[in-house]
């Protein structure tokens, strides 16, 4: 472990910072506004849905051509792009437009950016750059997510609950004004870095150049898509929805911004847990059991309204996602090699960011329509089974 951690400690910084920052796009961080946002623009629940379901479904089309030029160009030069557009993202929601139309802008900038390039690009360079480390790498990245999940609710709803909410997201562009500079100290060896990894890849079968075209024509990539994109969409849906199902649980703001405390500290566990085992064992035969602790959570949700059941339906959500995104980081990289993961990654970023829109929206409608938790997580349930059987059902290896 600590040849590990010194082989590159710089990148691993930059994996964990990148995919931090990222947070401020991700649903977790957005919905912690949903209300100011609804009542700002005079959106019902289903209305403001909508609106973040294309945002986000406009942002994964493009993210699909954008997002493998990390396969092409040079990795400082891609982060500065994307860190950057997060920041006038960022700056958008500072200075709000009562126009339906400036919404959408600023979400899908958000969920391009954040969401989708910016943790691609942490993801990418750990499974590319620490070949039989690679999930251990992965969990250094996932953990700076963790920590934005763990701490930036907390920190919003605890210290910053009494001023605007145009004052919250102007700190949020002077943290990313900060990280810039790091872009370029952390990188400062990338070419090197990059033709090493060039030359390793040499005369590897596995290690082939594959076109999209090349992906989507491939069975196995929709064998365990599923598995991939189904997190997304339940995740996304619940939280996005976070206030309503809290609301109708009986539990507080208070108690949403101390439960992910909880949701925190189990994703590192997960993480810790999933890295190494990961390096141990094949991800394609582990795979199968990622969406677990997520089925049991949903469970948790439909059954139980103590406090007590939020703080271990917290935890056990908490872990699935500590655990999943380093499984389902290196299943790919296992599948297809490391030549082309930026390519096939972009389809996968895509594809998740495509089902985390249609949860908000799902989720959304279904509210304003009467339906409650219990229409939501029947629904959840049954993606995760179907997701889960498809690649037991092929018995691939």
């Amino acid at each position: 472990m600590k040849n590990f951690f010194s082989h590159d400690p710089k990148l691993l910084l930059y994996g964990f910072l990148i995919v931090f920052f990222a947070s401020y796009g991700q649903t977790f961080f957005i919905s912690l506004f949903n209300t100011d946002i609804r009542n700002f623009y005079d959106l019902s629940d289903g209305e403001f849905g909508f609106v973040y379901a294309i945002s986000t479904l406009f942002s994964s089309f493009i993210l699909i051509n954008f997002a493998k030029l990390i396969d092409h160009i040079d990795l400082r030069t891609y982060s500065l792009i994307v860190t950057i557009g997060l920041l006038l993202a960022c700056f958008g929601m500072v200075m709000l437009v009562n126009h339906v139309l400036y919404l959408f802008v600023i979400i899908f900038m958000l969920r391009f950016f954040g969401q989708g390039a910016m943790t691609h690009a942490g993801e990418t360079t750990m499974a590319r750059y620490f070949g039989n480390n690679r999930g251990k790498a992965l969990s250094v990245a996932t953990l700076g997510g963790m920590a934005g999940v763990m701490f930036l609710p907390y920190i919003a709803l605890n210290y910053f609950k009494n001023i605007e909410m145009s004052q919250l997201w102007f700190y949020a562009c002077i943290s990313i004004i900060f990280f810039i500079p790091f872009i370029f100290l952390a990188l400062s060896d990338q070419k090197a870095r990059h033709n090493k990894f060039d030359e390793a890849l040499t005369n590897d079968p596995l290690n082939l150049k594959l076109r999209t075209r090349d992906i989507i024509k491939d069975k196995k990539f929709y064998i365990y898509l599923p598995l991939s994109i189904a997190a997304p969409f339940i995740s996304t849906g619940l939280m996005f929805h976070q206030i309503y199902i809290f609301g109708q649980k009986g539990w507080s703001l208070e108690m949403l911004g101390n439960s992910y405390i909880f949701f925190g500290f189990f994703s590192i566990i997960g993480l810790l847990i999933g890295g190494p085992l990961i390096d141990k064992f094949h991800t394609k035969k582990t795979a199968i059991t990622v969406l677990v602790p997520l089925l049991l959570s949903v469970i948790i949700l439909l059954l139980f309204d103590s406090v007590f059941f939020l703080m271990i339906y917290m935890c056990l959500y908490g872990f699935n996602m500590g655990i999943s995104t380093p499984f389902i980081g290196s299943l790919w990289a296992e599948i297809y090699g490391v030549k082309s993961l930026g390519t096939v990654k972009a389809l996968l970023h895509a594809g998740g960011v495509f089902a985390s829109a249609f949860g908000p929206l799902v989720f959304g409608y279904l509210i304003d329509w009467g339906f409650g938790i219990t229409t939501i997580a029947t629904i959840s349930i049954t993606i995760i089974v179907v997701s889960t059987s498809v690649p037991i059902y092929k018995k691939l290896p």
